[in-house]
């Protein structure tokens, strides 16, 4: 982005971010919005400004949009012609302007016209803007036997007189003239002659013009298709009446040319907010089901969300930047009024008074057989840019250079840095006083010279007092931008006889807190005088209350050097309602004056603060959060492993079971496969007496599972009986359960446990591992 001096260029996309990001995220980041109030400020200064009206002012104008019907139209030409039409009349953000709609071609035989009314003159409240919506739809294409050529001149003829019969001279008049072609008036009869019918025409076309210019009619042409022609346009647009609604170059009538009938739409809103002193931003555009985002600026005051549904039955939802569907019938919520117009049609727009700055959803839905087309979304706003003027020192020596600073503000006194909310922003700045002629100032936000940063919404600039000056000083800035209203600001201050007594300049950097929080900076103070000085500190530029100084008044004794800490206290959360979203920057000034020198200024110094909302349980304590969850995963981790373990130890597989009789003859040798749930292995004894063996039986009178000890625990009826290695456990009168020699998947026995000799690991008390009764 460029910048020259005292005017700042930026650029303007279709989605806005605001806000900015914690310092820790574990969820998704909340775009937050700037708080609006109804009170306004009152700029700083010893002559302070007052602050304006809280009830914003949305001036009208009173405008006509000439159609071309001529027969070299497409049907998609017509569709888009329409769709225009509509944005610019139902996203026209003041109920009382008043718009005119008609289409011309040519009259070629008696009983041709070249006009088509369509819609009478229509102010546009809500019913307005739901009339025009609707009449616009009866633009239509000629037919060849209706006139097929473009009469220029008796359109803009109409167009004049449409505008100037019985209006208020006092509101702006424009003409939007839309034409896919050039003049062509060749089999027009009116015109004579048809060997003189072209240059007629012309003489016709210059002389219409001279009207539109003598009835202060600007005329904004649009070409579009495969041959209008500029140079006409241009003639066209160069003809009518050229002061604007603002004195800046982006308000002088201009033609355009698009390519196609896709572009005419968006290109037609660019131009009406030009004509209008509108800000304009274009958004996405999607086929439904589709959800669309656009910013709407801190600054807007008034703003209209212009969505072109290109079929009748896709159905909008509105999403504010907070997340609440917002209600789409006339009425107030959350601070703003909203209005919507066109909810029936092709193109509907949501008016919205005080709106919530930041990204706005448009959710677009429709029927199945009714999704083809896609769907644009744009806004067309208004807005208040205020500044807060400091100039440093504020009480200068003649011949001392003074540094003067205009920091850009909204009309609560919020920071601006999003270079695109100041777009074509000029400031001009001069300073005045006792003993010399007024002196220009260039301020400037280009980071260069004084400037520290560049497009951070304060122009910065230096000047020189002069020689000759004697008593009152006054510097003074004016903001001027298209679609923002004109604001000025000045500081008045007075030239010092010489180096001043008492000092007190302020050091408090730029901080960051939540409401009710402060930040600290210090004072150094100086006072060379043998008397004491009070001292009385304020924050001026910014809503009352907002910002307070704490001590509010300090006292230097006789010879006093030193520092002294001044705190700056936010106001409470109630202050900023719910748009504190996710941060704000405060800016005020911090004045101190000398009640003691005839109220002298001392000090005026800009301050910043960043403002977030309180810091809920997980962002104060999301390493206790952290911690815990790693300690639960852990202890899961642990108690899993240790499971695990647990049922491997006790896991009975391959286990050799022997029966034993009553002298010791190895009578039957079993292999044990895995046990159930709880890692028995249950079994009986088949043929006790004759053929004695063990075989495997679900919820047998037997079952055996290893012993973290080594061997294994036998359950007989209710009884758990540890087995050894080298042991056993009668069974029956006559037979006895012992455990081969071959190990398995426990504890490793020793070799002596298996050779017949003494198991090492004595047995628990009471026959085991509480374990082993589990």
């Amino acid at each position: 982005m460029s910048k020259t001096k005292g005017t700042a260029v930026g650029r303007v996309t279709g989605r806005r971010q605001t806000g900015r990001p914690r310092v820790r995220r574990a969820a998704a980041s909340v775009l937050g919005g700037t708080a609006v109030f109804v009170s306004l400020l009152a700029p700083a200064g010893q002559d302070p400004v007052p602050a304006a009206d809280s009830t914003p002012a949305f001036p009208a104008v009173n405008y006509a949009v000439a159609v071309d019907e001529s027969a070299s139209l497409a049907p998609e030409d017509m569709r888009a012609e329409k769709a225009a039409a509509k944005r610019i009349a139902l996203g026209d953000v003041s109920s009382s302007s008043q718009v005119t709609v008609f289409g011309f071609a040519a009259a070629e035989k008696a009983g041709q016209r070249v006009v088509d009314p369509v819609c009478p003159r229509t102010t546009l409240d809500a019913a307005g803007r739901e009339e025009v919506g609707r009449c616009v739809d009866e633009l239509r294409g000629r037919k060849k036997s209706e006139g097929t050529g473009t009469d220029l001149p008796t359109a803009i003829r109409q167009g004049v007189d449409d505008l100037t019969d019985g209006s208020d001279a006092s509101v702006p008049r424009v003409l939007f003239l839309l034409t896919d072609g050039k003049m062509d008036v060749e089999d027009s009869f009116k015109y004579g002659d048809p060997a003189h019918r072209a240059a007629e025409g012309e003489r016709q076309l210059k002389a219409a013009l001279k009207e539109a210019a003598a009835q202060n009619v600007q005329i904004w042409p649009l070409g579009f298709g495969s041959d209008p022609d500029k140079k006409q346009l241009d003639q066209i647009a160069a003809g009518g009446y050229q002061k604007g609604c603002v004195e800046l170059p982006s308000a002088s009538p201009r033609a355009h040319k698009v390519d196609g009938a896709k572009d005419v739409g968006g290109t037609l809103e660019r131009i009406f907010a030009a004509a209008h002193c509108l800000r304009h931003e274009e958004g996405p555009s999607k086929r439904p089901p589709a959800t669309l985002e656009i910013g709407i600026s801190p600054l807007a005051t008034v703003g209209s969300i212009v969505v072109d549904k290109g079929d009748p039955e896709v159905k909008i939802t509105y999403i504010d930047p907070a997340g609440d569907k917002v209600p789409t019938t006339s009425g107030r919520y959350k601070g703003s009024r909203f209005e919507l117009a066109g909810g029936t049609g092709t193109v509907e727009a949501l008016k919205i008074v005080d709106p919530l700055p930041g990204t706005w959803k448009v959710k677009a839905e429709a029927p199945e057989g009714h999704r083809s087309l896609p769907v644009a979304v744009s806004v067309l706003w208004q807005g208040e840019l205020r500044g807060a003027i400091t100039m440093d020192p504020p009480s200068p020596q003649a011949g001392e250079k003074v540094t003067v600073t205009m920091r850009l503000q909204t009309r609560e006194g919020y920071e601006i840095k999003d270079p695109r909310d100041y777009e074509g922003l000029r400031v001009r700045s001069e300073l005045t006083g006792d003993g010399f002629s007024a002196q220009a100032l260039d301020l400037a936000d280009n980071g260069k010279g004084p400037d520290p940063d560049a497009s951070d919404g304060s122009f910065t600039g230096t000047v020189t007092i002069p020689e000759d000056a004697d008593g009152a000083l006054t510097v003074s800035a004016t903001l001027t931008a298209s679609g923002l209203s004109a604001d000025t600001r000045s500081e008045t201050g007075e030239v010092a006889p010489g180096e001043l007594p008492v000092k007190a300049p302020l050091e408090l950097p730029a901080g960051s807190t939540h409401p009710g929080g402060t930040v600290t900076g210090t004072l150094d103070v100086s006072n060379t005088t043998d008397a004491p000085h009070t001292l009385r500190l304020s924050v001026a530029d910014v809503k009352d209350g907002l910002l307070a100084v704490e001590p509010k008044q300090i006292t230097l004794k006789p010879g006093e050097q030193g520092t002294r800490e001044v705190t700056v206290r936010v106001s409470p959360k109630s202050a900023f309602g719910d748009r504190l979203g996710d941060g704000l920057d405060l800016s005020g000034t911090f004045t101190v004056v000398d009640t003691t020198d005839d109220d002298r200024t001392l000090e005026r110094a800009p301050v910043s603060v960043r403002v977030t909302p309180e810091p809920g349980i997980w962002d104060k304590y999301w390493w206790a959060f952290v911690a815990g969850a790693v300690a639960v995963a852990l202890a899961v981790v642990g108690a899993v492993a240790w499971l695990g373990l647990r049922r491997r130890r006790r896991d009975p597989s391959g286990l050799i079971l022997q029966l034993v009789s009553a002298d010791g003859t190895v009578v039957n040798e079993h292999r044990a496969g895995h046990g159930n749930n709880k890692q028995w292995y249950e079994f009986a004894v088949a043929e006790a007496h004759r053929s004695p063996r063990i075989e495997r039986r679900a919820h047998g009178p037997y079952a055996v599972r290893r012993r973290r000890e080594g061997g294994a625990v036998v359950r007989k009826g209710s009884s758990r009986i540890p087995l050894p290695t080298n042991g056993q456990v009668q069974l029956t009168d006559t037979l006895s359960l012992t455990l081969g020699g071959t190990p398995g998947q426990g504890p490793r026995p020793t070799q002596g446990a298996f050779a017949g000799g003494p198991d090492p690991r004595p047995s628990a008390p009471g026959g085991g591992a509480y374990d082993d009764f589990l």
